[in-house]
C-alpha cells in the first residue's frame, strides 16, 4: 500500500483514493482471467463469429483507460502486471493439477483435456495483452496530454480501437492458426475487433460519466508529462503537479 503514497498525497481524500484505485486494479486482473477461460467457446454476435472471451476482454481496455485518465499510466501499467501475473498463476496451477493423480474411478479426461486444450489460447491471450494493454494505456497517456484532456470519449475510442487490433491479429493468429483456414481466420479477427467496438460503444457514455465523477470524488486528474512510459519501471511516483485537477 506504500506505492500508492505518493500520488494519494496529491488528492484531498486519501483513503479512500487508495480504496478505490485498488479495486480498479483488482477487478482488472479478474476481468482478465475470465476472458482467457472462455476463450475456446465459439460464439455469434451481431452476426459475427468472435470467441465467448471477447466481450468480457473489451472491458480491460475500460478498466485500464479510467486507471489512466484518473490516476495516470504509471498505475496503469501496475495494473497490467498485476492481471499479468493473476493469469500466470492461474496457467501455471492449471498445469499442476493437470500432473496430480486423479481417482481411479474418476472421469477426469474431460477436464485434463479441456486445460491443455486451453493452453494454446492462454498463451495468445498473454502475447495478445502484452502487446495490446501497454499500447492502450500508453496511447491514451499521450491523446491527454496532447489535446490537454480534452475529447475524452475520442481519446478513449482511439485509444482502445488501436489496441483491440493488436490484441485481436496477435491473440488470433496464435490460438487459432492452423485450427481453421485463412478466410475464416481472418473473418474471427475481424469479428473480435467489431464485437470489441461495439461493447465498448455502447458503453462508453456510462464509463465516461464515471470517469468524471470518479475524479471530482478522488480530485485527482493526472497528467504524465515527463513519465518514463518503459514497461519495465514500477515506479509509481507522481510530483504533486502532475494533479491537474480544477
Amino acid at each position: 500500500m506504500q506505492a500508492m503514497q505518493p500520488t494519494i498525497a496529491v488528492a484531498r481524500s486519501s483513503t479512500n483514493c487508495s480504496s478505490r484505485l485498488w479495486f480498479l486494479v483488482s477487478f482488472y486482473a479478474m476481468v482478465l482471467v475470465l476472458s482467457n477461460w472462455f476463450d475456446l467457446r465459439l460464439i455469434k454476435i451481431f452476426g459475427l463469429v468472435a470467441n465467448a472471451g471477447t466481450p468480457i476482454f473489451a472491458f480491460t481496455f475500460f478498466l485500464a483507460n479510467l486507471i489512466t485518465e484518473v490516476y495516470g499510466y504509471k498505475y496503469a501499467r501496475l495494473a497490467i502486471w498485476w492481471g499479468f501475473f493473476f493469469n500466470l498463476f492461474v496457467f501455471a496451477y492449471g498445469q499442476l493439477v493437470i500432473l496430480m493423480p486423479n481417482l481411479g474411478h474418476y472421469n477426469t479426461e474431460i477436464f485434463d483435456t479441456l486445460l491443455q486444450a486451453n493452453n494454446r489460447a492462454i498463451l495468445g491471450g498473454f502475447l495478445g495483452y502484452i502487446c495490446s494493454e501497454p499500447l492502450n494505456s500508453w496511447v491514451m497517456a499521450k491523446l491527454k496530454i496532447e489535446f490537454r484532456g480534452q475529447f475524452t470519449g475520442g481519446r478513449f475510442l482511439i485509444s482502445t480501437l488501436i489496441a483491440s487490433v493488436a490484441d485481436s491479429v496477435v491473440f488470433g493468429f496464435i490460438t487459432f492458426y492452423g485450427v481453421f483456414d485463412q478466410k475464416i481466420l481472418i473473418s474471427m479477427i475481424f469479428g473480435m475487433m467489431v464485437v470489441k467496438m461495439t461493447i465498448y460503444f455502447l458503453a462508453l457514455p456510462f464509463f465516461l460519466h464515471f470517469a468524471k465523477k470518479l475524479k471530482q470524488t478522488e480530485h485527482l486528474d493526472v497528467y504524465d508529462k515527463g513519465t518514463k512510459f518503459n514497461l519495465f519501471r514500477l515506479d509509481t511516483h507522481y510530483a504533486p503537479t502532475a494533479n491537474q485537477f480544477k
